[in-house]
């Protein structure tokens, strides 16, 4: 089946249908296709009538995503990230914008208070920089304070660096990052499991936090309060 088609599938399957998320993830990877689990969905009456009458517009909305930069990775793509496949309750797709490399896979979260402290900032930069030159890349979830402290200090060194995030990628929160967030699209990569116009909200960023620690193989906690997510 056409890739394309088979995420358009998956997109109608989440936009219209009635199972958590992960579920999707779990029952397309089960059936190797998406369209498969979303003609179950639909019934026999309907694929009667008429099978997929919205295909072709979710088609023509992957391509408008794609003119923006923004590619959409589902759990049947090659390029979904490695270490994200092995997690229990993965998202069944990711948009990428900017580009994802298999050495990612080789990757570390350091994250922390969007209050940070002076000292909190330099720990977390001393901590980016040490990552950087062994070779790991670099994750957080471009958020003030110590997010920001570790992705600039891993691009000061000339290290890869990825940003996870909790709102759709045509948004940036804080939006003073939103120059740090396209210097990430040039350099690194800038991921999120939202449509692109997701805002921001309190049960986004915990989502957010359990995508980036699933694709990488630590989390380091710089600074953070009692109530931090």
């Amino acid at each position: 089946m056409e890739p394309l088609v088979e995420s358009a599938a998956l997109v109608l399957l989440l936009r219209t249908g009635s199972r958590p998320w992960q579920h999707y993830a779990e029952l397309i990877e089960e059936a190797g296709s998406a369209l498969a689990v979303l003609e179950q969905e639909t019934g026999p009456q309907q694929q009667l009538l008429d099978p997929h009458p919205d295909l072709q517009s979710a088609v023509g909305q992957i391509e408008q995503w794609r003119a923006e930069g923004m590619r959409l990775l589902t759990v049947l793509d090659e390029e979904y990230p490695e270490n994200l496949r092995g997690v229990h309750d993965r998202p069944p797709m990711i948009f990428v914008a900017g580009e994802l490399r298999h050495e990612d896979a080789r990757s570390v979260a350091v994250v922390g208070s969007r209050q940070a402290t002076d000292r909190g900032r330099a720990i977390a930069r001393k901590i980016a920089e040490h990552l950087v030159e062994r070779g790991f890349t670099v994750a957080s979830g471009l958020a003030a304070g110590i997010d920001t402290a570790t992705h600039t200090a891993a691009l000061a060194r000339k290290g890869r660096t990825f940003a996870v995030i909790g709102t759709g990628l045509r948004r940036a929160y804080p939006p003073q990052n939103a120059p740090l967030q396209r210097r990430l699209v040039r350099q690194g990569a800038v991921v999120s499991q939202f449509w692109p116009d997701a805002p921001p909200s309190r049960r986004t960023f915990p989502m957010r936090n359990a995508v980036m620690s699933g694709m990488t193989l630590a989390s380091v906690i710089v600074e953070a309060s009692e109530t931090s997510g």
